[in-house]
C-alpha cells in the first residue's frame, strides 16, 4: 500500500515521536494500519535502543516527587547535556519520578518494571524515547524516604538531589538542611557513623604530622593534641559537625537543637557520580586515522 495520506503520517508521528520517513515506512509496511504501524515502530525503536546500550550515559537529571510522609529521588541518564535539557527528556523524567512515588517501587529494577502512562513499563518507555532522542537513556538509580516526620527536598540545577527526613523542627529547617547537604556533601551524618578504621587512619596521620618536640610531651597531653586534630576532621566530614550553610555561626547540630529536631535519614544523588566517563582526544584520533600517530 503506497497511498498513505500526509494526515495519517502526521498522526503517527505525533503519537510515536518517530521521524516522518520512519512513520511513512511503518504505515506502508502495515497497509495503513496505524496501530500495527505503532507496534512496528516500537520494535524498530527497541533495536535502535539496543545498539546504544553500550554507550556511556553520564549526563542527565535528578528528579524528585513528594507526597505526605514520602519522597523519592530518581537519576535518569543520557549521553549529553544538550539532551538533558530536551523537552521530551524532561517530560519523561518528571513522569518517571511520579511513577516512582506512586507505584510502590522500592528499587530501580522494580521501577523499570512499573507501568508507565501510555506504555507497558518505564523501561519500555525509555527505550521508545531513544527513537526520538537518539541517545542512550538509562533510569539508573532511585532512592526513597518515608517518615511520620518532616521531609525536606532540594534539587540543585537538576544535577544534585537531596532528601532529608527530620523528627521535630519545621519545613524550613528540613529544606535548609537539604540545601546544606547539596552544597557540602558530608560523608557521614554523625560521629558514630564514622568507621573505626577511618578514625584510626586519621589518628596516625595526626601523629605523623607532629614535630619531635610535640611527640616528646607527656602521653596524656599528646593524646589530647591528637584527639583535637581528629575531632576537627570529624566536624569536617559529618553533617552535624559542619557549620550550617544558612548560618555559619552555628553548626548543623546547633540548628537542629534550636528547634528540638533530629536527623532521621539523608539521601543525596548527583548526576553521573560513579560513572567512568570516556575522555576522547579527537585530535589524536584524527592523526591516528591519518596514519600520523
Amino acid at each position: 500500500m503506497s497511498n498513505i495520506s500526509a494526515q495519517l503520517v502526521k498522526e503517527l508521528r505525533e503519537r510515536s515521536g518517530a521521524g516522518m520517513m520512519e512513520c511513512k515506512k511503518a504505515l506502508v509496511e502495515n497497509n495503513g494500519d496505524i496501530e500495527a504501524a505503532m507496534e512496528w515502530l516500537r520494535k524498530s525503536g527497541l533495536a535502535k535502543a539496543d545498539k546504544k546500550a553500550s554507550r556511556v550515559a553520564a549526563e542527565g537529571r535528578i528528579v524528585s516527587a513528594q507526597a505526605a510522609g514520602k519522597a523519592v529521588l530518581v537519576e535518569i541518564n543520557c549521553e549529553t547535556d544538550f539532551v538533558a535539557k530536551d523537552a521530551s527528556f524532561l517530560a519523561f523524567s518528571d513522569a518517571v519520578a511520579e511513577v516512582a512515588l506512586n507505584s510502590g517501587a522500592t528499587d530501580v529494577d522494580t521501577l523499570k518494571a512499573a507501568a508507565y502512562p501510555g506504555s507497558s513499563s518505564v523501561d519500555e518507555a525509555a527505550k521508545a524515547l531513544v527513537v526520538t532522542i537518539g541517545e542512550k537513556i538509562d533510569v539508573r538509580r532511585m532512592a526513597q524516604v518515608e517518615t511520620d516526620g518532616i521531609i525536606g527536598s532540594y534539587i540543585h540545577g537538576g544535577r544534585i538531589g537531596v532528601l532529608v527526613a527530620i523528627k521535630g523542627g519545621s519545613d524550613e529547617l528540613a529544606k535548609g538542611i537539604a540545601m546544606h547537604v547539596a552544597a557540602m556533601n558530608p560523608a557521614y551524618v554523625r560521629a558514630s557513623d564514622i568507621p573505626a578504621d577511618f578514625l584510626a587512619k586519621e589518628k596516625d596521620i595526626a601523629l605523623s604530622q607532629m614535630s619531635d618536640k610535640e611527640k616528646a610531651k607527656p602521653a596524656e597531653i599528646l593524646e589530647k593534641i591528637v584527639a583535637g586534630k581528629v575531632n576537627k576532621i570529624i566536624s569536617e566530614v559529618t553533617l552535624l559537625g559542619q557549620p550550617y550553610v544558612l548560618d555559619t555561626n552555628v553548626s548543623v547540630a546547633d540548628a537542629l537543637k534550636k528547634e528540638g529536631a533530629d536527623i532521621v535519614s539523608v539521601v543525596r544523588l548527583a548526576v553521573g557520580e560513579g560513572i567512568e566517563k570516556v575522555e576522547e582526544d579527537f585530535a589524536a584520533e584524527v592523526m591516528k586515522q591519518a596514519g600520523l600517530a
